[in-house]
Parts: structure tokens; sequence; C-alpha cells
């Protein structure tokens, strides 16, 4: 499974890519940042970002201000306390307050920050983990002791419109449908809740899908006695499945909404929600929580994510007006909307 992932997920990279250039063929083509990690491991950032205009230069007329598609592959040891932290979800691992356990994590995150404040960021992560014994003498790897997939895709407009979130949803849940039928409304409750900023009492943004520590034992967020995917295979077959549908899902969105006509207000809406962004990504994300604790970690990696610019602003009153579009968005961030519903 590890190779096969692997191989996915740079493929995939590379799709994605090319689909965005192809979106604004004019612009710099993505940077691709190949890169090794000493303690092991490697990957391949794939970025798109434009310099900041000099004093006599016009302002970047690009689509997108700022994106970044990285795929990793790290492989290592995890100290005792973050195997303790894991075990509450996997009991499978073996837990000894002196022994470090041998891991192995690929991943592809993708983040696009658009220029326009009318067309949504995008998120998505989808990722593989393995914990081993560690090996005995003659062998590349010990004895896998617990696997798991996690993931998602979620969309972080600045302006509301509610034809792009019920398009978005719906995209998902017809993924998800295909290999049970409970999977989209689990994975889209547990989105709202992953992407809550308690300390704004908001969401980051209008949801998608999100899951976790997804295997062949029981799930704490599915019914056992429902279709979902029950094997490895299976559920590698999911995650691919939604990984395939990122950009059919968010591309058109994009298409429609780019070229709009934005004014200097709604550029200051949209740099104090990336601030919002930054704030979740910074204080609440467990990637870069755990990316953190990990020895030697790629930082310019696990950083790349986030805007180039935004903004804070003390006692900021843009957004508390219920009846402006700042508003319509601000509400639909505190009560999380049924989108796919909406319209029936």
């Amino acid at each position: 499974m590890r190779r096969r992932f692997e191989e996915y997920i740079f493929g995939l990279q590379e799709e994605i890519i090319a689909s965005f250039e192809r979106l604004d063929p004019n612009a710099p083509a993505f940077k691709r940042d190949s890169w090794l990690r000493e303690q092991g491991g490697k990957g391949v950032s794939g970025i798109f970002s434009v310099l900041p205009p000099g004093d006599a230069s016009p302002a970047p007329q690009t689509i997108l201000e700022k994106a970044c598609v990285n795929v990793s592959v790290m492989h290592g040891i995890l100290p005792p306390a973050t195997i303790k932290e894991m075990r509450k979800d996997h009991s499978s691992i073996p837990y000894d307050a002196k022994t470090w356990l041998p891991f192995f994590a690929a991943g592809i995150s993708l983040v696009v920050h658009p220029r326009n404040p009318h067309v949504p960021t995008v998120h998505a992560n989808y990722r593989y983990f393995e914990i081993t014994e560690k090996a005995a003498e003659g062998e590349e790897t010990g004895k896998v002791v617990a696997w798991w997939f996690g993931g998602g895709s979620d969309l972080t407009p600045s302006y509301l419109y509610e034809e792009d979130a019920r398009y978005f949803h719906t995209m998902l849940q017809n993924v998800c449908n295909q290999h049970g039928t409970e999977l989209y409304p689990a994975f889209k409750k547990w989105c709202d809740e992953y992407f809550y900023i308690p300390h704004r009492q908001e969401t980051r943004g209008i949801g998608g899908v999100f899951f976790d520590d997804l295997n062949t034992e029981k799930h704490i967020r599915l019914s056992d006695n429902v279709e979902q995917p029950r094997s490895q295979e299976d559920i590698f077959g999911f995650v691919k499945a939604l990984g395939d549908s990122l950009i059919p899902s968010c591309l058109p969105i994009i298409e429609r909404r780019m070229s709009m006509p934005g004014t200097d207000q709604q550029r200051r809406w949209q740099l104090l929600r990336r601030g919002r962004y930054i704030e979740f990504n910074l204080v609440y994300d467990r990637g870069t929580r755990f990316g953190l604790k990990v020895p030697s970690a790629r930082i310019e990696s696990m950083f790349m994510s986030f805007p180039e610019t935004a903004r804070w602003e003390y006692m900021t009153d843009m957004g508390s007006d219920p009846e402006s579009e700042e508003g319509r968005l601000v509400a639909a961030l505190k009560q999380p909307v049924d989108w796919v519903g909406l319209d029936r």
C-alpha cells in the first residue's frame, strides 16, 4: 500500500498543477521544489507565487495569488508521547514509555488562495499513515501494527454564493454515495466540527468532508450496519475517488467567479477572512500540530499553505451587519448549513 499510495499522490499532484496552469496560461508556471528529509523521506512542493510589484510595476493580474500542491513521503520514529496520544484512536499500537516506534506517512495537500475576493479558497488533503514494529535484522520494515487513511476537502469563501456551495457539496456527496450513503452526512458533520474556530465561534469556511483514522476497525463516526468501505483496498478506492473529484468540484466555481469585478472593501474583507484562516491553522489544525512534534519537520512545507497577505483589525465592524454580503457569510459560518438539501 505504501508504494501504491505514493504513486497515486505524485500522479494526482501533476494532474492538479496542470489543470491550474491551463486555467491561466499566461501566468508563471508552478515552481516544483523537490526535497529530501535527512531523517527519512522526500517530497515535491508545487508552488505558485507572484512577487509583489515594485513602485513602478503594475499589480499582478493572475487568477491565483498563491497556491501550493505538496506531496510528502516521510518515515522515521515516533516518540512515546506521540504514540500515547495516537493510542486513543488506535488501541492496537503498543505503548512503552521508553520505546520509540517506526512510522510511515504519505500525503498530498492543496491550498489555493485566489486573487479575486469572489473566488473561494480551496483546501484538500489526503494521507496514509502506518506504524510498525521495529524491523528485524535484514528486513526493510517491521510488522504493521496500525494503519489508516485520512483527508477531505473544503471551501473557504469570502463571499457566499449558494449556487457554488450546493455544487461543491453535491459533488462530494455523489462521490461518497458510491461507497456508502452514510459517508457524506457523517464526514460533512465532522468537517463542520473540525474546522470550527472556538475563540471566534465560527467555522473556517462552508465545509466539505473530513475524515481520519479510517481503517478496517470499527469507526466511532460510522455505524457498523451501514454500507461503507470495509477493506484496505476499498478504503483506498474511496480516497482515490475523492482525490480525483477535486478539480471537477472546484474548477467550475473558480471559472464562474474569477472575472467578477471587486472593490477595495471586498479585498479588505478577503484579507480579514484570511486572518481567520491562519488563526485556525496555527492554533487548531491537527496536521500542523503533529508536524511541529516530528523531529526536523520541514517548516517550509507546513507553512506554505498560508496566504501571502492577511489582515487583522482591532474590533472590526465588517461582517456585523446581517443584511450585508459579509454578514450573510458570517451567518453561514455561525450555523452550519445543509447545502445539498437547501434547494429541496
